[in-house]
């Protein structure tokens, strides 16, 4: 495969511009600081709260126990969203042992692995959103046509009548297949001659053991049936996989969003700047709730163009994004949420059916 390259366009005046905004966000209105306060905020209440939640759901019996079991398993997504994630991109102060220990906790608690995820998230999808072999993120796998660049079969024509019923799978296949799988790997999108050391290896089961005794064995050791465990626990990955799946995939897969295919020469049709402007989509960027809950996902131009500051500060920078797109005749995609999620079932039926 050749070396994929961006098209070195615009390379002087929006990318200056933009840095000069946020420069002054940053600097003159001191928002760095009050964004890093509320990081910390955010992962004090949603860590709160999925502590509380989980005790509340040990002392519940019968149907209680199991939307308690939901909400608390629902809070975790939301302490990923909104710590884990930002702790995987540096963005809690300087120090990288911070970062990690709360990237680690608050991620590997959810199941899933965290090591593995950084390495796809950050060395893969951040570097080439939507190119095809370059964005493990749309790697293709036989049930969904994600790209235009993937093999069509015929089952695909109906995928966007039955993509919800396998997104209410996402969870559990993370937890139970798709880390092992990757575990395994020696290629992955745009990484080659993966390794593991021993100690990851080791954390690898530390933390599948860790997270199945306390969301399965531990409320059976205090009394509840484990039917009722097995229950809850299968319906609130029901829940949280939709849920994680609707607020995140809209951000890359929808009609609007581009997939760049690179030329002969391996270089791609826009610059690193407006190649993460074309492939994302905000929805709803400036909500203050939006922003709270989902960990800046739904201001995603801003969080591409600037991946190392906190999700804070994504809803003041899109305004600014959005006005220096216009003024360079550079891509932006913005929809309310609904909008966002019709154009995505929208977009399973295009890749379907052309």
């Amino acid at each position: 495969m050749k070396k994929i390259r961006f098209n070195p366009q615009n390379k002087n005046g929006f990318k200056r511009e933009l840095f000069e905004i946020s420069g002054r966000y940053m600097g003159i209105h001191g928002l760095l600081k009050k964004a890093q306060r509320l990081l910390v905020v955010k992962l004090l209440f949603f860590a709160s709260l999925y502590v509380s939640l989980y005790m509340l759901t040990l002392h519940q019996q019968g149907a209680l126990f199991v939307i308690s079991y939901v909400l608390f398993s629902l809070s975790g997504i939301l302490l990923a969203f909104n710590a884990a994630h930002d702790g995987a991109h540096g963005t809690f102060g300087r120090s990288k042992f911070i970062n990690d220990i709360i990237f680690r906790f608050a991620f590997n608690l959810q199941g899933v692995n965290s090591y593995l995820w950084k390495k796809r998230h950050i060395a893969s999808h951040h570097l080439f959103p939507n190119v095809d072999g370059c964005d493990a993120d749309i790697d293709e796998n036989p049930l969904l046509r994600l790209s235009p660049a993937h093999r069509k079969r015929g089952l695909h024509r109906f995928q966007h009548i039955y993509a919800t019923l396998l997104y209410a799978f996402y969870t559990l296949h993370w937890i139970f297949f798709k880390d092992f799988l990757y575990l395994r790997k020696k290629e992955l999108a745009n990484l080659r001659n993966i390794k593991h050391s021993a100690i990851e290896v080791f954390r690898f089961f530390h933390w599948k053991f860790v997270y199945l005794f306390f969301y399965l064995i531990m409320p059976c050791l205090l009394g509840h049936s484990f039917a009722i465990v097995l229950a809850a626990f299968f319906i609130s990955h029901f829940v949280i996989s939709i849920f994680f799946v609707w607020t995140l995939i809209i951000s890359h897969l929808t009609m609007e969003t581009a997939f760049p295919i690179q030329n002969s020469e391996g270089k791609l049709p826009y610059d690193y700047h407006a190649h993460q402007l074309a492939t994302a989509m905000d929805y709803r960027p400036t909500s203050r709730i939006m922003n709270w809950f989902l960990g800046g996902f739904n201001a995603h131009a801003a969080h591409h163009l600037f991946p190392k500051l906190p999700h804070t500060m994504n809803r003041y920078l899109t305004k600014p994004i959005e006005r220096l797109c216009y003024k360079y005749k550079l891509p932006y995609n913005q929809k309310s949420f609904v909008g966002a999620l019709i154009s995505h079932y929208r977009y399973l039926h295009k890749m379907g059916v052309s």
